[in-house]
């Protein structure tokens, strides 16, 4: 039983047990590998060691209130998922399309031969490829949209900036973290570039559409 594990650890381990509980629970995803932009390099991260080593103990902690704590070193990943459903982030029309975007741009890197499990991009490029795509309203996007979207995608560990300072309206270095393909999966990017091809087939269609005549205007101009 957890409760017997859990009596059996240092009054350190335990402390440390109920911070990474609560971690879990607020941020969904914790990485093996974090980028440390005051030294310009990745180093593994001591909370994803300290969940590895509990981790028996804190799967079976979950397990009796309904929730599901996964683990995938792989990807260096770590995951908590609700069994019912309950508990979810709902994420703005925005941060939606910019998450399935950096998804996108995620699968295009580990198809150029990434030996990494993180794909580097910025802002910039993640907001071009929305535009290209066709997601932005009038081809453009606020800077609150672009850094709320940004800010909410790191609470969760899906991206991460890589630079020391805070989050810039104007743009930063993000990476695209491996968690994101836990959250959308191969199938989710397929449906969601069919559902593009749809629309732009619709929107062409409309275009090359001929105007409706209407007999009615006929008359009134001749002055019938």
């Amino acid at each position: 039983m957890w409760s017997e594990a859990y009596s059996a650890l240092s009054n350190y381990e335990q402390g440390e047990f109920r911070r990474l509980c609560n971690h879990l629970m607020s941020h969904t995803y914790l990485v093996r590998d974090v980028y440390k932009p005051e030294k310009q390099w990745t180093e593994p991260s001591n909370d994803y060691r300290l969940v590895t080593r509990l981790y028996e103990c804190m799967r079976e902690y979950f397990m009796v209130s309904g929730w599901k704590l996964e683990k995938n070193d792989n990807y260096g990943v770590i995951s908590l998922i609700n069994e019912f459903d309950h508990n979810r982030t709902h994420f703005g029309i925005f941060t939606t399309l910019f998450l399935y975007t950096c998804r996108l741009i995620y699968e295009e890197g580990r198809e150029q031969g990434s030996n990494s499990n993180v794909v580097r991009t910025d802002t910039g490029a993640i907001v071009e490829k929305m535009r290209l795509l066709g997601l932005l309203e009038k081809g453009k996007s606020t800077q609150k949209d672009r850094l709320d979207a940004q800010r909410t995608l790191a609470h969760f560990n899906i991206i991460q900036k890589m630079e020391t300072s805070a989050w810039n309206a104007e743009g930063n270095g993000v990476l695209i973290l491996p968690s994101i393909l836990f959250i959308i999966s191969n199938q989710g990017i397929n449906d969601m570039m069919n559902e593009i091809e749809e629309l732009r087939l619709e929107d062409t269609l409309n275009e090359e559409a001929p105007p409706e005549e209407h007999p009615e205007d006929e008359y009134e101009n001749e002055g019938i």
